[in-house]
């Protein structure tokens, strides 16, 4: 790895992220947020925060506007600050703007937020003492997780009210998720020096830390979803001819490509497959079916291009006003503006909504005797007397519309705030939750869609599926037991969708195929 680049190495002893004067890999920002990994500041972090620091200081005590250093805030920036004043300026703006509202946000999230804060502040760039830096350092390796409401963002100077609520805690003030306090903890309350209020809440720290954990659980739903995809079509009596690697290689999209890929390899070796290879009605399958490479591969490219985006923010320096040590220049711009990451967690709900577009209508061919080619109707054990799986289609059908609504975009909309100064903003963080609420939705949904799709499998015996889906069927097995009459279905659906959260369907699907799915 680059030198000067934060990195996390695995030890036997435990996980150990040391940040550095380089951007945050994603690696490391999950495993702090997630696996609890310590964080420890690399050696120089004293020597490369110090001319930053000393620029703070200067502006401080001259008479040229810096804004946010000597002046107000907001439409406040032609109000002069004076040094007496300066320190007082950086707590009330954090006591001001941790105007939050609603539930808290996930532990996973805050941390990220600390993580991604603690590594910018690090870098150099925004006059911050290295102190503050240990400070945030520290809450993280005590795991104290500020309580951060959930609503209160509009993405524009960055998350302004989310990270003051974050990081208010600094100062002694605010809650933590567990109900400790610094004093539990053994640490002490850090006032925060002049720029530094400003530094801690001027970045797009919540939209960045909820997409790099979308982004991950994304790509386990992106393959489950061919999973899913793989049991129906083995379990309605497809063909798997649509899927062969020379005609998607005429259409050269690399999401399609994938997903073609990988229902060859959960489709290789079906004994179902192969028993109808002949049959007039193989020829081609309804478009739910037959276009799922088209379909999953056109949502594996949006969520490719918001994956991007947030690695390229990862790497990214957000604050206002930069501070640039060799220089001693102080620039205010706008790199704390949210639209990149809006239009980002925008594709993904819009691509998260489609994967449980296209899944509902499988499950519906599954339960229509009309559409299933030979089974029962709502794979009922007892038709009439048994509903079967009837109701579980109106779940699907509802996790689907409330996907819809998510998929609304957010970053189309706009409030001006700051008596006009703030005229644009992006509404990123709206975005942000609506996809963090989607990522739930949408393996609620496929859930659904593998529950049908191993009870369809069953009955197909005695042929026999494919080495993958056959696995797929053991470990679902493990948790749910064949419908042999009718019982309360929300257990048996929720234990599905954490096995699908969990990636342990996708483990299961791997340790039959050639290698690790696409």
């Amino acid at each position: 790895m680059k030198e000067n680049v934060a990195r996390v190495t695995v030890e036997r002893a435990g996980r150990v992220a040391v940040f550095g004067a380089g951007p945050l890999s994603r690696d490391l920002l999950l495993a702090v947020a997630r696996d609890g990994a310590r964080v420890v500041p690399d050696d120089d972090l004293d020597v490369r925060l110090a001319k930053g620091a000393q620029r703070v200081a200067e502006a401080v005590a001259g008479e040229a506007p810096v804004y946010g250093v000597n002046t107000g805030f907001g439409a406040l920036a032609d109000k002069h600050i004076g040094p007496d004043d300066a320190r007082e300026l950086q707590a009330a703006l954090l006591r001001s703007h941790a105007a939050g509202s609603g539930d808290p946000l996930p532990r996973a999230v805050v941390r990220a937020v600390m993580a991604i804060r603690a590594a910018t502040l690090a870098r150099g760039f925004s006059g911050a003492r290295p102190e503050l830096v240990r400070a945030i350092i520290a809450l993280l390796n005590a795991d104290l997780v500020p309580v951060v409401p959930e609503l209160g963002s509009l993405g524009a100077s960055g998350d302004l009210a989310p990270l003051a609520h974050t990081f208010i805690t600094l100062m002694g003030e605010g809650r933590f998720l567990d109900g400790r306090s610094l004093a539990d903890a053994g640490l002490e309350p850090l006032l925060p020096a002049p720029k530094e209020g400003l530094a801690l809440t001027n970045g797009t720290d919540a939209m960045l830390a909820a997409g790099v954990l979308v982004s991950a659980e994304m790509r386990t739903l992106l393959r489950t979803c061919d999973i899913a995809a793989a049991l129906s079509v083995e379990a309605l009596l497809g063909t798997d001819r649509a899927f062969g690697a020379e005609i998607n290689a005429l259409r050269p999209h690399p999401g399609q490509q994938a997903s073609a890929a990988n229902l060859r390899a959960l489709l290789g070796g079906s004994g179902i497959v192969s028993s109808h290879r002949a049959s007039h009605h193989a020829v081609q399958d309804a478009y739910s079916l037959r276009c799922t490479p088209q379909v999953h591969g056109a949502c594996r490219d949006l969520a490719t291009f918001a994956d991007d985006v947030f690695g390229r923010e990862l790497e990214s320096l957000i604050d206002n006003p930069v501070v640039f040590p060799d220089t001693g220049d102080v620039v205010s711009a706008g790199n704390f503006h949210g639209e990149p990451l809006a239009f980002a967690h925008d594709m993904l709900a819009i691509a998260m909504a489609e994967l449980a577009a296209i899944s509902e209508r499988r499950l519906n061919r599954l339960l229509d005797p009309k559409l299933s080619r030979g089974l029962p109707a709502f794979l009922s054990p007892r038709e009439g007397i048994n509903s079967g799986l009837m109701l579980a289609q109106y779940t699907a059908g509802a996790l689907l519309t409330d996907l819809r609504l998510n998929a609304q975009p957010a970053s189309i909309h706009n409030v001006s705030t700051s008596g006009g100064q703030e005229d644009h903003v992006s509404m990123g963080w709206t975005a942000a939750r609506q996809a963090m609420a989607s990522v739930d939705l949408a393996f609620r949904a496929v859930a659904v869609e593998l529950m049908a799709g191993c009870e369809a499998l069953e009955r197909r015996a005695p042929l026999r599926p494919g080495p993958a889906t056959a696995a797929v069927l053991r470990v679902v097995r493990d948790r749910v037991a064949p419908l042999r009459e009718d019982r309360e279905l929300a257990p048996d659906l929720a234990a599905v969708a954490e096995l699908a959260r969990s990636g342990e369907v996708v483990a299961a699907a791997e340790t039959a195929t050639s290698g690790p799915l696409l």
